[in-house]
């Protein structure tokens, strides 16, 4: 329900800009920042361990991106990858991103990609039957367990 309540009307300001000031990662589910773009988990994931990768520059454009940005969130989604591999063995991934409203962008002023993990079988009759997903884990426990392997790397 709150996706749905959230999901009326046009949102005032940019998700991304104020979840990257928010000044609280935790809180903004912010999993790692790089110099140019930042790894998030997605609020409301179609899959647990559902990300994010979004520039800081507010720009909704793919070709508006800089070589440096553009750089940078492709080694967060390598990262993104390896993070979600090594912990949560997935079977494959979705991975993508969504220009523009008619394309189903729900923030298009400001470029995302979506990593979404898939096992063999994550489906069930629950979105089919209730319009609704299930998640066998909270979004606090995927949290805790992919932010010290994506951080591992750097030694932090």
């Amino acid at each position: 329900m709150k996706y749905i309540e959230q999901a009326h009307g046009e949102p005032e300001g940019c998700l991304f800009c104020e979840l990257a000031a928010k000044g609280d990662d935790e809180a903004a589910l912010i999993l790692y920042r790089g110099p140019q773009a930042f790894l998030l988990m997605n609020a409301f994931p179609y899959n647990p361990g559902h990300l994010m990768v979004a520039p800081f520059r507010h720009v909704g454009d793919p070709q508006q991106l800089s070589d440096e940005e553009l750089l940078d969130c492709s080694h967060l989604l390598q990262r993104s990858l390896g993070a979600l591999t090594g912990e949560m063995a997935p079977d494959g991934f979705n991975m993508g991103m969504n220009l523009g409203r008619v394309a189903g962008a729900g923030v298009p002023g400001h470029l995302h990609w979506h990593v979404v993990p898939r096992w063999n079988g994550d489906t069930n009759f629950m979105p089919v039957v209730g319009d609704t997903r299930v998640l066998p884990e909270s979004l606090e426990a995927t949290y805790r367990k992919l932010r010290p392997r994506l951080h591992a790397a750097d030694g932090a």
